[in-house]
């Protein structure tokens, strides 16, 4: 067995492409638009999750997220019922810095300096790590409390 994707539906194409890409550093890897089905899929994956050639074959074989974007507007409840999305970070503390500076809230700050929930446009919950072992906990973060739900 081998994971695909994620596919959680989005009501702001903008609003969720800025966020995941230009904030999270995720990289569009394919677009599929349905006339018929008046839908757009978008894959995105994590840039370390991609093969260093970049081609389409290799891209296809990333582990994406599906962002799917029906073009009559619906309204979508429940995002934390399916649970959440997860992303290993290189530093979290730093990562978390560049969020807050972007105008991401962060619901749960990294006071061990391992884990952080943020949200998506969508209220879609997200899950940050730290790759490899924990940084050592420092403030704002260490004695930041909980924001929302997570």
């Amino acid at each position: 067995m081998k994971y695909l994707h994620t596919m959680v539906r989005i009501k702001n194409l903008d609003d969720s492409l800025d966020f995941y890409c230009n904030k999270l550093g995720m990289v569009e890897v394919h677009r599929y638009e349905s006339e018929a089905g008046r839908f757009t899929n978008i894959f995105l994956s994590a840039p370390d999750d991609l093969s260093s050639t970049k081609d389409q074959a290799s891209t296809r074989r990333a582990p994406v997220l599906e962002l799917t974007y029906n073009w009559d507007p619906e309204d979508y409840t429940g995002g934390r019922n399916f649970g959440h999305l997860a992303f290993a970070v290189d530093d979290i503390h730093a990562f978390c810095s560049n969020l807050m500076k972007a105008g991401v809230t962060i619901n749960r700050p990294p006071r061990d300096g391992f884990m952080a929930f943020i949200r998506s446009p969508d209220n879609i919950s997200i899950e940050l790590l730290q790759k490899g072992n924990a940084l050592e906990p420092v403030e704002p973060w260490k004695s930041m409390e909980n924001t929302g739900e997570w």
